[in-house]
């Protein structure tokens, strides 16, 4: 779902009846493009969290707090040394923009009553907060956009602050029948992007559902529609943007299945068949569907590093692995001089002088077979070039299958750690990463020698059954669940031939139930390269079984016994503790 003009002046709404009136108690900026105001209402301590992400914009109201870095950004002392204990005294949206204005008013340093206005501006990756005077000049913003970047506009300090109009699109709240008939009639599209891409802050699923409520095919261009029918059109548009005007929100998120699909501040009736969920505010609806992606979008930022010498070190090993077999077929052939040297030896006695070929018996397949020879050597010498040629070739092979072995054992490694970072959600865990990765050598430790003590737990689920399964999420946990923390009769589970997380399920001395089994092997399908898969195949057996070799890079085990099953990967059913 958009985050479309709607949700905006439903959070502006919001907000007026919140923030309008409170005094701004903190200001800190957890990330390099996200701000988190606490205030101090009437009604209590509020939070307020801004976020300018490129990926994933939000404004919404929380009650969880976030750790600040050691030292504030300088967007983020600025804003202290202005407007710290400032009062919000009003909260607007230009027309229906995508874009809030706070105005906040403030003493300044010689204790004179000022006013500053913070500008959110909520559009994809041109998303930015700018502090602006009371004049409208940019004073900072939390991103820079210089000429070079965007010829539109540049947000820079001491420049005068507007929003552009690029789209030429007209404001739904102030349009009439008339205006809004010669809009629709001047293009010829489909008639919900007709729609949305006249008016402001009007999403497609907006449009479409506009479209609905006329009972008029959204896909259908405008110029095949009476005047009728467009006037029926602009009834429902006008009743629509009614509710806007009036504030009559109905926040809720759409689910299809366990999966939300859309969420929206008034009404979609044409989600017939998806489960509506409703909500008492905007913020808890972003906040409820947007925590687990922004979460997880902050965390694949947080992770680019660590990704990135991963990935450079998968690469290296590959090609490594593809030289190290194309070496190793070179030696393929190495027999056949062992078996060149012996026939020289057996037959070579009545070769006439400076022969280059001898024609012999194999008596290892009973054929016959010509065998090369330098005419400058004698039979001995031809003899002794072949074994020679053979013994360095084995010497070869030797010592190219351990390497190779290595070799794959490091792919296997680095794989298993690509899925761990998959599989992180806290910065805990990317540190935990980031510890083994030092600790196997592809990483150095920065600025200290000293091993860095990370307080981090494995996942911890209950089955249906009431039994105790654990996931280790790196393969540090994936060791200490494995050969510290279960007994020998907890059961065992990994994905077949796949990276992935080791599961234990903690059986107490009792006997597994065939759901517990099946709910232990959806995890491991779940947490492992594989996810997503319908089919499976896990590998399970009693912890007693599986052993660590000497010297074994974290994580990696062997097992001679086993059972098997296949499983689909969807844990949505499974109680997380």
């Amino acid at each position: 779902m958009a985050f479309d003009g709607i949700t905006v002046a439903s959070l502006v709404h919001e907000l007026k009846e919140q923030l309008q009136g409170g005094r701004i108690a903190k200001i800190a900026q957890p990330e390099t493009d996200e701000l988190l105001l606490t205030l101090k209402t009437p009604a209590g301590q509020r939070r307020l969290c801004i976020s300018a992400s490129a990926s994933l914009p939000l404004i919404y109201l929380t009650d969880s707090n976030k750790p600040s870095p050691m030292t504030a950004p300088n967007f983020c002392m600025l804003l202290r040394k202005h407007i710290s204990n400032g009062r919000i005294i009003d909260i607007c949206q230009p027309g229906l923009e995508r874009i809030i204005h706070f105005t906040i008013e403030h003493l300044d340093e010689l204790g004179d009553l000022c006013r500053k206005d913070l500008v959110v501006e909520i559009m994809g990756k041109h998303s930015n907060i700018i502090f602006c005077s009371s004049e409208g000049m940019i004073i900072d913003s939390i991103k820079h956009v210089s000429a070079q970047m965007s010829s539109v506009r540049e947000v820079l300090p001491g420049r005068d602050y507007f929003v552009p109009d690029t789209m030429d699109k007209s404001d739904p709240l102030s349009t009439d029948e008339s205006a809004f008939l010669e809009k629709i009639k001047s293009k010829q599209l489909p008639l919900a992007k007709a729609i949305y891409t006249s008016f402001t802050g009007v999403s497609p699923v907006a449009a479409r559902e506009i479209c609905f409520l006329s009972d008029i095919d959204s896909t259908v261009t405008t110029e095949t529609l009476e005047d009728e029918t467009l006037r029926h059109l602009y009834r429902q548009f006008s009743l629509v943007f009614t509710y806007v005007k009036e504030g009559c929100y109905s926040p809720a998120i759409y689910y299809d299945g366990q999966e939300p699909k859309e969420f929206s501040a008034l009404p979609l009736t044409h989600l017939e068949n998806c489960t509506r969920m409703d909500f008492d505010s905007m913020s808890q609806v972003l906040e409820t569907y947007y925590a687990s992606k922004n979460a997880l979008t902050r965390i694949r930022q947080k992770s680019a590093d660590l990704r990135h010498i991963v990935q450079t070190a998968l690469e290296r090993s590959r090609k490594k692995c593809d030289l190290q077999l194309k070496q190793l077929a070179d030696t393929e052939n190495r027999d056949k001089y062992k078996v060149y040297g012996e026939l020289i030896n057996t037959y070579g006695y009545n070769l006439k002088e400076r022969a280059r070929q001898l024609e012999a018996l194999n008596y290892y397949t009973n054929e016959m077979i010509t065998i090369p020879l330098d005419a400058a050597k004698t039979p001995q010498e031809n003899a002794q070039r072949y074994f020679d040629k053979y013994n360095k070739q084995k010497r070869t092979y030797e010592a190219l299958s351990r390497f190779v072995q290595e070799t794959q054992d490091d792919i296997t490694y680095l794989d298993s750690v690509s899925t761990a970072l998959d599989i992180a959600l806290t910065e805990d865990d990317l540190a935990q990463i980031k510890e083994e990765l030092i600790g196997s050598g592809y990483m150095r430790r920065k600025f200290t020698k000293k091993k860095v003590k990370i307080k981090n737990t494995p996942l911890h689920y209950l089955s249906s059954d009431g039994f105790h399964m654990y996931v280790g999420k790196n393969n540090f946990q994936n060791d200490e669940l494995t050969f510290s923390f279960a007994t020998g009769n907890d059961w065992w589970f990994h994905a077949k031939d796949a990276p992935g997380s080791h599961v234990i399920v903690k059986t107490n001395g009792e006997e597994l139930p065939d759901r517990t089994f099946e709910e232990a092997g959806r995890l491991a399908a779940h947490y492992s390269k594989a996810r997503g898969g319908e089919k499976v195949e896990i590998d399970y057996v009693e912890k007693k079984h599986v052993k660590k070799p000497k010297g074994a890079k974290p994580g990696f085990v062997v097992y001679y016994t086993n059972y098997s099953l296949i499983i689909d990967s969807d844990i949505s059913q499974i109680q997380e503790v």
